[in-house]
């Protein structure tokens, strides 16, 4: 079968549709699964329905129903699919399976279930079907090339279909995550060209693609002096679908069944409270409390936990999708106001809370990404495996250093050090100076003597949104062990 091209209303997104391209076109016999999986509006459906139409595949979007309307939605879309007179008629889910597995006895045939938790909150043997469907050596299998995906957003449902001793663990060829774009793709895809006014935006909305287009309908800020006005019109405005997207996301999620107690601990969070105590604290409620939401944020894609590289046994919690943060920030202290439409009012009292709340923590997350996905291995000295912020102690003098960037290399093969090849400072409102950076220098030799890391070699990070003080740039020019990043060094400009 010959390889589609990605259609060009597909943005970006080369990589996944190279490994579904990939996969649906093994000529080798036997039907093989594959799961795709991602939050809502990343565009999972639309890569899913344009791979299938251009392999000639077929394509069933679930709704939520019962399962005898499923299997009659089904067996409708199988007819027409095939060119049956009428629909199939498929008894139960085994029928069906076997239906869709004769699909591919010719040739590779993609197959896409999609939302496919729907199917299985009304047939909850369905996972079990597919795995005796599936059995090495049954007929149906072997004699088939059918190529079926199965896709939903509840990620802590897909999540656990391949895991431990779920039905379908080892059955899957494909395990595919469909991510927000990254910060640069966002600029990109929002057709943003200013580095600071990337930022802003992708502190608001992120990297999720419907964002720009179902959601404010390609209503993008024209230019640095249009920002506030775009918030209000476009995010702030009761008659915006942004407005309450935010509400949406965690009650689409069967699993976020207390959503009040969700929404504080992402409010916790929000407001800076990034530890488990800092959490309880913030909510009244013991930390032992709190294992099981933080738990179930995580496996819904909306909280992060980040273990401390300085700090065995510790951890921090981040939100991974901006406008929650946001969300939580600015819009839902103020919603009463918000629903009068004074968002004009809220947006000029939220600055402060903005900068300080928002915009610099995701400034932050923007520098992490860039050294682990855009930094020159030259640049830091080596391969950037994973960056986060952290917390030096120093015995002597019983005192602790913050710092926003520690980027690590990857582990050893033996018992040796691991490589620490950055150390950074980074501030969205204000330049930094020659006191950052000896603040850096004092903190490396601190790592110096600091057991199962080397930093021999670490780089010095400084990274501001308003640039350097005087001076500065010319002092380091000839110390490659100094890195200086803007926002147009982070956008690649």
């Amino acid at each position: 079968m010959a390889l589609p091209t990605k259609p060009a209303e597909i943005f970006d997104r080369d990589v996944e549709w190279n490994e579904l391209v990939r996969f649906v076109g093994d000529e080798r016999p036997g039907a093989t699964l594959g799961v795709v999986s991602g939050r809502r509006r990343q565009g999972k459906t639309l890569l899913l329905y344009e791979l299938a139409r251009a392999t000639g595949g077929f394509y069933f979007g679930a709704t939520e129903a019962t399962e005898t309307e499923s299997l009659r939605r089904l067996g409708e879309a199988l007819g027409g699919h095939t060119g049956a007179p009428g629909p199939v008629h498929l008894a139960d889910w085994g029928a069906a399976v076997d239906a869709l597995l004769a699909l591919g006895r010719d040739r590779p045939v993609t197959v896409v279930l999609d939302e496919f938790p729907y199917l299985v909150r009304a047939a909850r043997d369905l996972p079990s079907i597919l795995q005796h469907a599936l059995t090495p050596g049954r007929p149906e299998r072997t004699g088939s090339r059918t190529r079926m995906l199965l896709c939903g957003s509840a990620l802590s449902f897909m999540g656990g279909l391949l895991a431990g001793s779920a039905p379908l663990r080892g059955r899957a060829g494909l395990e595919l995550p469909v991510q927000p774009l990254d910060y640069r793709a966002a600029a990109a895809f929002w057709q943003i060209d200013d580095p600071l006014l990337a930022v802003r935006v992708f502190s608001v909305v992120g990297g999720t693609p419907a964002y720009r287009r179902e959601y404010v309908q390609d209503d993008t800020p024209a230019g640095p002096g249009d920002f506030d006005d775009w918030v209000v019109r476009a995010v702030l405005n009761p008659a915006r679908p942004l407005f309450r997207e935010a509400r949406y996301l965690l009650a689409e999620d069967p699993d976020l069944r207390d959503t009040a107690l969700y929404h504080s601990v992402l409010a916790a969070v929000a407001e800076g409270n990034a530890s488990r105590g800092g959490i309880a604290g913030y909510i009244g409620r013991k930390a032992t409390d709190l294992q099981h939401p933080l738990t179930v944020l995580e496996d819904a894609g909306l909280l992060r936990r980040e273990p401390d590289p300085l700090r065995s046994g510790r951890s921090s919690y981040r939100i991974t999708e901006p406008l929650i943060t946001f969300y939580q920030a600015i819009m839902r202290p103020a919603w009463t106001a918000l629903e009068q439409r004074r968002g004009v009012d809220v947006w000029r009292g939220s600055q402060r809370r903005y900068s300080s709340a928002v915009l610099g923590p995701r400034f932050e997350e923007i520098v992490r990404q860039w050294t682990v996905r855009f930094a020159a291995p030259d640049v830091l000295g080596g391969l950037v495996a994973e960056a986060s912020a952290a917390t030096l102690t120093d015995p002597a003098s019983r005192t602790s250093h913050e710092l926003d960037l520690v980027a690590l290399g990857e582990p050893p093969l033996g018992d040796g050090p691991r490589p620490l090849l950055a150390v950074g400072e980074v501030k969205w409102g204000r330049p930094l100076g020659r006191a950052d950076l000896e603040r850096l220098e004092r903190i490396r030799a601190l790592l110096l003597r600091k057991p199962g890391f080397d930093a021999t070699d670490t780089r010095l990070v400084l990274a501001s949104g308003q640039g350097f003080v005087d001076g500065l740039a010319e002092s380091v020019s000839d110390r490659p062990d100094v890195v200086l990043l803007d926002p147009p060094r982070l956008y690649g400009h």
